[in-house]
């Protein structure tokens, strides 16, 4: 063979083995880690938060709760075009094993930004709302249901520490506004009603500076009955 066809041949056995490979798919694991992947690029590596300031951690909350978003999103009852587009075919089953999966991670919290541009009266006020309430509006306090620790309570309870200020009054103020609803009996939907703008600011300001307890798993139970019903827990 002479030199330029057999320099030709070579050339062509690479083409040809080149483009097998590329015909050849690649390996993706039929993992729950896998499938929950698309989830990271907005909630952060492994469902802990990123520094965005607004995407919740999922790490560690309480699985019934992460179901009942999951599927508040599904269902409409929350508004989120790009959550909606990806869960909006997915059965029960396959949101409650992504909610279980979430749940189970056990990962440190990152520091807690200590600094605030809150006023010393308006984190005293958002203090008193979390730890006290509003008797006279009908605005219990938030340790009533989410927790003594404020780190949610099982099985579908969630905490409150630990998240972007933004988060925590955007999504207070989507109960009061309407724009989030929850299965009937709606309790937040009625509680974010009493509250005003200045009271949701004051509260999200307050828990964004509060440093995490030592532990941060969700109660076990609450101590005393809450103070009103709320759907999606169990009867």
């Amino acid at each position: 063979m002479k030199a330029g066809l057999r320099s030709a041949a070579v050339a062509l056995l690479f083409l040809v083995h080149g483009a097998a490979n590329a015909a050849t798919p690649a390996s993706v694991p039929d993992t729950i880690e896998q499938r929950v992947a698309a989830c990271i690029a907005c909630h952060g590596r492994e469902g802990a938060t990123t520094n965005a300031g607004f995407f919740p951690r999922l790490a560690g909350k309480p699985a019934g709760y992460l179901f009942n978003q999951l599927v508040s999103f599904r269902d409409g009852w929350r508004f989120n075009s790009d959550m909606t587009y990806m869960v909006q075919h997915l059965s029960d089953a396959y949101l409650r094993e992504m909610a279980e999966y979430f749940a189970g991670l056990d990962l440190p919290y990152p520091p807690i930004a200590t600094a605030s541009d809150a006023t010393p009266e308006q984190l005293q006020r958002g203090r008193k709302l979390v730890l006290e309430g509003d008797a006279a509006r009908g605005v219990p306090a938030c340790v009533q249901c989410h927790g003594a620790a404020l780190t949610g309570v099982q099985p579908a309870i969630p905490g409150l520490l630990g998240l972007p200020r933004l988060y925590v009054s955007s999504q207070l103020g989507a109960w009061l506004t309407s724009e989030r609803h929850a299965l009937a009996p709606d309790c937040m939907a009625d509680i974010g009603r009493r509250m005003t703008t200045a009271d949701i600011n004051a509260v999200a300001s307050w828990l964004a500076v509060q440093p995490m307890p030592a532990s941060t798993k969700p109660a076990a139970s609450l101590l005393a009955p809450p103070p009103v019903a709320c759907g999606g827990m169990p009867k």
